[in-house]
Order: structure tokens, then sequence, then C-alpha cells
């Protein structure tokens, strides 16, 4: 699994012309699951996001986590992260997990953080979405498990 997790100041998801999903500060994930990838991997990558201190404290320094601020998290779905363009100029996607495989694993991502108790709101998986963003910072992290 690879997120790239950016810090937010408020951010949605449009499809078709309708926000379907939309949050205040938090993080905006974009996550792609990888062939191979698990419910363990999920949970892990979960966890790590949940709790990943990217949060400024009143000294202005990293110390809080998606916990710690209450902030909300935006978990979008995308396979491209797992492009690969070692060959040509053409990336392959034959790392990404098949959709049948990736869906459930995209959702019990999104249930794991509920379970550490953040407030989640998701795009439409496989759908062409369109996402909007305020980066605060800008702070953003890629993580793999």
């Amino acid at each position: 699994m690879r997120a790239v997790v950016q810090r937010v100041s408020q951010a949605c998801v449009v499809v078709d012309g309708e926000t379907v999903g939309s949050i205040g500060a938090g993080l905006c994930i974009l996550l792609g699951v990888a062939t191979g990838d698990g419910e363990a991997e999920a949970d892990r990558l979960a966890g790590k996001v949940a709790r990943l201190r990217i949060f400024e404290n009143d000294a202005g320094k990293f110390d809080l986590s998606l916990v710690d601020s209450g902030g909300e998290a935006l978990v979008v779905s995308q396979f491209t992260l797992l492009a690969d363009t070692a060959k040509g100029n053409r990336p392959s996607f034959s790392g990404a997990a098949p959709p049948e495989r990736a869906e459930p694993l995209y959702e019990h991502f999104c249930q794991a953080l509920r379970d550490l108790e953040v407030a989640v709101a998701t795009g439409i998986f496989g759908a062409r979405m369109a996402v909007e963003l305020v980066n605060d910072g800008p702070v953003t992290v890629v993580l793999e498990q």
C-alpha cells in the first residue's frame, strides 16, 4: 500500500458535479492498493497515518497527530500511485491490485481509521473524481506498507 498524505485546511471530492465527501482541517489521503496487500498492511498503514505527527503544537513544532488534533480524513482511492515508469514513457499499473481486491482493502483502511476514532469522508471507489484541497504548509508525506 502506498499513501500520499497531505495536511489540509479543507478538502473535498466531487463526482459528476456533486460533492460526495468533504472535510475541514485534517489529512487528504490518496491511497493505492498493491498486489499482495492485505488487511494487516491496511491496519498498519491506518495506524501510521492516524499517529503521524505532522500537526503543529503551540510552539509551532510538528508534535501532534491526526488523533491528537481531532482532525478529519478524506480518503481517495488512487491506483495510479502504483505506477511503474521504469520502461518507456507509458506507466504500467501491473503492480496495482485489481479492483475486486483493492476496494475491500480500501474500505478496510477507512474502517481502521474510524476504529482509531478518526472522522473519515471518502470519494467513490473507481469513479472519476475531482479532488479539491488547500494544502496547509504545504505538508505532504509519502507512506508505504
